[in-house]
C-alpha cells in the first residue's frame, strides 16, 4: 500500500497547492521585486542589495556563437556541400523580415518590450492557477525561452543529452535558475540583441535551427524576404515544432498561423485588410530539402570527402579528430577550395561516354584528376561512381584519385593508386637527360636479354630483375606487337613506348637517380606517401608500381611548369563565422627539375600525340602526354598536359586490381584488347579539348640545342597504319627468382 502523503505537502490538495504557491512565491519574491520595471532599471544601479546576487551568473549565460553549419565551396563560391548537426545560418536582425519579428513577439511574448526578462503578470497568473487546481500555464518570456534554448542546445552540441530537462521534467530549482538567467540576460543585452539571438537559435522543425535555415527550407527564401503569412506560419511552429510542423501537420500549422495573425491584428501590428488577405492565403510551402555532407554534394562528392579528410586530419583545426569534426559541424566555417566547377562538370560528363552509372555492369572504374601547373591547385577530381548509388549501380567509398593515407598515416579515403604502366617511362627519360645524355642519342633497343647476374647500378640500394627465356619463369623483354627491336634514338624509344629502349637507357643510369627524379616530381607509392616509387625490381620502370591519378597529374604538371613542382593543394581559405582565418597548407612550389630537362621531356611527349603511342588522341592545342597499359589491361592511362593544365585519366579495375578490362562492357562495346589510348585516352582528349582553351595553351619552350644534337629526321607516321596504341608495351619483367 502506497504511503499516504501529508496534506500540507501534497500538491493535489488545496492546502498543498497553497503551500506550494507560498513556497514558490517566497523563492521568487526577490526576483519579482526586480521585475516590476524593464531591465534598464535593473542596470541603473537603483536596485537594492538583495538583488546583487544576480551579478554572479552561471557560465552558460556567456552566450557564444550558436552551432552553425559549415560550407565547402568551389573556387567560384558555389556550394559543394554543407555540414551541421544543427542546420543554422546566423543572420543579423536587420536581415530578418519585420513581419517575422512582429509575429514572434505577438504570439510568444506580447509584453516583450515592457518587461525586464520576466513577465510578472504571467508568472503570478501561472502560480495562482496551479494553487487553485488549474493546469500548467506557460509563463516563459522570449528571454526565458532564449535562455532555455541556449542551455539545451549547448548540452546537445556537447553530447550531454543527459543534462537536458524539458517542460514537466524541470523542478522549481530549474525554473528559478531560468528566471535568474533571463534577468541577467536582459541586463547584459539589448532587446534587439535578445530577439536576434532568439530567432537565430530556436528550432523550426525538420532540423532547421534559426530563421534563415527555416526560410530556405520551407520557402526557398532568405529571412529578410519572408512575407506576412510565411512569417506567421514560422512563428507558430516554435511553440511545438512537432505538433505544428508544416510538412507533417499542415492543418495544425495553418490553424496556428491564423492564431498568430489574430494576435498581430489585436496588437495593432497589422490592419484588418492585411489580416484578411493573410488568413486567406494557402500554406504556400516550397520545400528545399536540407543537404548534409558529401553524399548530398551538388558536385564532386569524392573531392568533398578528400577535403573533409584533409580537415579532420590536420591538427591546425583542433587537438583531436573529434574536436575537428565538431568544428566542421558546428563552427560555421566557410571552406573555399581550389575546385573549378566548370572543369569538374566537364570531367564528370566524360564518364557517360564510357562507363555510365546506369550501364556499367562490369564495375569498370574511371577517374580524372586535373592539377594546375605552377600552383598545384586541384581543379577537378572526378570518378564514375557515387558514395551512395541506386541499387544496381556502382557505389564505393573509395576515392580512385587519391592516396590511401596521408604522410601521418591518417586515412584519405583513397584506393591507394594503381599500376601506372608506361606513364612512368618519362621519368627514366628525364634522368637520361639529367645525366648528360642527349634526346637523340641512339640506344640499343635490340637487347632483349638481361640475364641473372646482370648488374643494375643502384647507388642507394639494390635493383634486380631478369629478362631471359632461358631462365625458369622468365621471358625475353618484349615490345608492343613484338616488333621494333633495333637501334633507336632515345626520343623514339619514348614516344613509341618501346620497353627495350627504356630498359636499355636504364642500364646506363643509376637506378637511385631515376628514383630521385620521380621523387622530385612528387611521385610516391599510393599506399604510403612516405615510400618513394620502388625501383628494387627493374620491371617497375615499365609501370608495375601503384600511384594515384592525382599524384600522376601533379608529377606531369612539373614538366608543364618547366621543372617547378608544387604539391597538389585543395584548400584556398578557411574562415569561421566571425571572419577569423585558419591556416591552410601551401603548395610548397620549388624548382626540382631543371628547365632544360623539363623542356626536353616536353619536346618528346608532344611527339607521343603526333606520331607515337597516343597518336589517336591529339589535342587541338599544343600538348604533351604519355599513354600506359598494364600487362593484361587491368589498368589503362593517359596522362598529359598543356602549359596551363595537367590531367591524369585512368580506366581500370578498382576492386579487383588484377582483373583485366579486355572484353568488358565499355562505351557500349566489348573489345578484345583495351590500351591506354582506347578509353582513358579518349576521355582525356574529349575533356582537355573542351576546357584547356580557358587556360594557357601556348607553345612549350624548346630544349637547348646541346640537348638535341645530333639532329635526326623523323619520317611522318603512315596515314593508314593500323596501330593500337601501346599494346603490350607495359608488360613488366618477371621478378628475379631466388635460388
Amino acid at each position: 500500500m502506497a504511503a499516504k502523503k501529508h496534506p500540507i505537502f501534497d500538491t493535489a490538495t488545496t492546502l498543498g497547492k497553497l503551500v506550494a504557491f507560498l513556497g514558490i512565491s517566497t523563492i521568487c519574491g526577490v526576483l519579482v521585486a526586480g521585475l516590476m520595471v524593464p531591465a534598464v532599471a535593473l542596470a541603473a544601479g537603483t536596485t537594492t542589495s538583495s538583488l546583487t546576487f544576480f551579478d554572479d551568473l552561471p557560465d552558460e549565460m556567456t552566450v557564444g556563437t550558436p552551432a552553425l553549419s559549415s560550407k565547402i565551396l568551389a573556387s567560384d563560391g558555389s556550394v559543394i556541400a554543407t555540414f551541421y548537426n544543427q542546420n543554422r545560418t546566423e543572420v543579423p536582425l536587420d536581415n530578418i523580415s519585420q513581419f517575422m519579428q512582429d509575429a514572434i513577439v505577438a504570439v510568444e511574448d506580447s509584453r516583450y518590450y515592457e518587461h525586464g526578462g520576466i513577465d510578472t503578470r504571467g508568472l503570478m497568473r501561472a502560480v495562482t492557477s496551479m494553487a487553485q487546481g488549474g493546469g500548467r500555464q506557460g509563463a516563459s518570456t522570449l528571454t526565458q525561452q532564449y535562455v532555455n534554448n541556449v542551455i539545451i542546445q549547448t548540452y546537445a552540441a556537447n553530447g550531454e543529452q543527459e543534462k537536458i530537462k524539458l517542460g514537466s521534467d524541470k523542478g522549481v530549482g530549474e525554473k528559478v535558475r531560468e528566471i535568474k538567467l533571463a534577468i541577467a540576460m536582459e541586463k547584459k543585452y539589448s532587446k534587439d540583441e535578445i530577439l536576434q539571438g532568439y530567432l537565430n537559435w530556436v528550432l523550426y522543425a525538420n532540423g532547421n535551427y534559426g530563421i534563415e535555415a527555416a526560410a530556405n527550407f520551407y520557402f526557398g527564401a532568405h529571412a529578410n524576404d519572408l512575407n506576412l503569412p510565411q512569417s506567421a506560419l514560422l512563428a507558430g511552429v516554435v511553440n511545438s515544432p512537432t505538433v505544428y510542423d508544416p510538412v507533417a501537420n499542415p492543418e495544425n500549422a495553418l490553424a496556428r498561423r491564423n492564431l498568430v495573425l489574430d494576435h498581430m491584428l489585436d496588437q495593432g501590428m497589422i490592419d484588418a485588410t492585411a489580416h484578411k488577405e493573410a488568413v486567406a492565403a494557402d500554406i504556400g510551402l516550397n520545400i528545399h530539402p536540407n543537404k548534409l555532407g558529401c553524399t548530398a554534394a551538388t558536385r564532386a562528392e569524392y573531392f568533398c570527402e578528400y577535403v573533409t579528410n584533409l580537415f579532420v586530419n590536420d591538427p591546425n583545426f583542433g587537438d583531436t579528430p573529434e574536436a575537428r569534426r565538431k568544428l566542421l559541424e558546428q563552427g560555421g566555417l566557410t571552406i573555399t577550395t581550389t575546385l573549378d566547377a566548370g572543369l569538374q562538370d566537364a570531367a564528370q560528363a566524360q564518364f557517360a561516354n564510357f562507363t555510365p552509372m546506369d550501364n556499367n555492369p562490369d564495375k569498370v572504374g574511371q577517374a580524372i584528376s586535373t592539377v594546375e601547373p605552377h600552383t598545384g591547385k586541384i581543379l577537378a577530381m572526378a570518378q564514375n561512381t557515387k558514395l551512395e548509388a541506386p541499387e544496381g549501380q556502382f557505389a564505393t567509398d573509395y576515392n580512385f584519385n587519391v592516396d590511401r593515407f596521408d604522410a601521418n598515416g591518417n586515412s584519405l579515403g583513397g584506393a591507394g593508386g594503381f599500376d601506372v604502366g608506361s606513364t612512368i617511362k618519362p621519368f627514366t627519360f628525364a634522368e637520361w637527360l639529367n645525366s648528360g645524355h642527349k634526346i637523340n642519342d641512339v640506344v640499343n633497343a635490340s637487347v632483349r636479354k638481361y640475364p641473372a647476374g646482370f648488374q643494375w647500378n643502384n647507388s642507394c640500394g639494390v635493383t634486380t630483375g631478369i629478362y631471359d627465356n632461358n631462365y625458369p619463369g622468365s621471358t625475353d623483354l618484349q615490345n608492343a606487337g613484338d616488333i621494333n627491336y633495333g637501334n633507336f634514338t632515345a626520343r623514339q624509344g619514348l614516344y613509341d613506348s618501346l620497353n627495350t629502349a627504356t630498359i636499355a637507357s636504364a642500364a646506363k643510369l643509376d637506378m637511385c637517380n631515376i628514383q630521385k627524379m620521380m621523387s622530385a616530381t612528387g611521385i610516391h607509392l599510393g599506399g604510403d606517401p612516405n615510400q618513394p616509387y620502388n625501383v628494387d625490381n627493374v620491371s617497375s620502370l615499365l609501370g608495375s608500381g601503384e600511384v594515384s591519378p592525382l599524384i600522376m597529374a601533379s608529377a606531369f604538371a612539373t614538366f608543364a611548369a618547366g621543372g617547378m613542382h608544387c604539391d597538389p593543394i585543395a584548400l584556398v581559405s578557411i574562415t569561421n563565422a566571425k571572419g577569423d582565418q585558419f591556416p591552410v597548407p601551401g603548395a610548397n612550389c620549388n624548382q626540382t627539375v631543371t628547365p632544360e630537362v623539363a623542356a626536353g621531356v616536353n619536346s618528346v611527349l608532344q611527339d607521343v600525340l603526333q606520331r607515337g603511342s597516343g597518336y589517336q588522341v591529339p589535342l587541338q592545342y599544343p600538348a604533351a602526354a604519355k599513354t600506359g597499359t598494364t600487362n593484361d589491361s587491368q589498368h589503362t592511362w593517359t596522362v598529359g598536359y598543356t602549359r596551363g593544365l595537367a590531367t591524369a585519366s585512368w580506366l581500370g579495375s578498382p576492386e579487383e586490381k588484377n582483373a583485366s578490362n579486355n572484353g568488358k562492357l565499355i562505351a557500349n562495346q566489348r573489345l578484345d584488347y583495351v590500351d591506354g589510348a582506347t578509353y582513358a585516352g579518349k576521355a582525356w582528349q574529349g575533356y582537355m579539348n573542351q576546357i584547356a582553351g580557358y587556360f594557357d595553351v601556348g607553345y612549350f619552350d624548346g630544349p637547348p640545342d646541346y640537348m638535341i644534337n645530333p639532329p635526326v629526321v623523323i619520317p611522318p607516321k603512315p596515314a593508314k597504319e593500323d596501330k593500337k596504341g601501346d599494346k603490350k608495351d607495359d608488360k613488366p619483367a618477371e621478378p628475379e627468382k631466388k635460388d
